[in-house]
């Protein structure tokens, strides 16, 4: 995909490369752009792309889900206070 590209070629002396780097900059295009140029970039984008793309959106969501799921089961049910005496 061209924007991967020229993200990449934009910035690959100014980042390091780590995850926190990358994830910044992701949010900080995602946020410049609207949901038609979204859209734009996304009919630009080959089956496999696409694919890929809603390979990492289920894996990602479905990673949210179970670890929402195991908080909610961790918590600390309310400790009710019984007079022992």
């Amino acid at each position: 995909m061209k924007l991967i590209e020229d993200l990449y070629n934009l910035y690959r002396n100014k980042l390091t490369g780590d995850e926190e780097d990358i994830d910044m900059l992701a949010f900080a295009v995602l946020e410049q752009l609207n949901r038609k140029e979204i859209l734009d970039l996304l009919h630009e984008m080959d089956d496999q792309e696409l694919n890929n793309l809603m390979g990492i959106y289920i894996i990602e969501s479905l990673k949210g889900k179970f670890a929402q799921e195991s908080l909610e089961e961790t918590k600390p049910s309310p400790f009710h206070h019984r007079n022992i005496h």
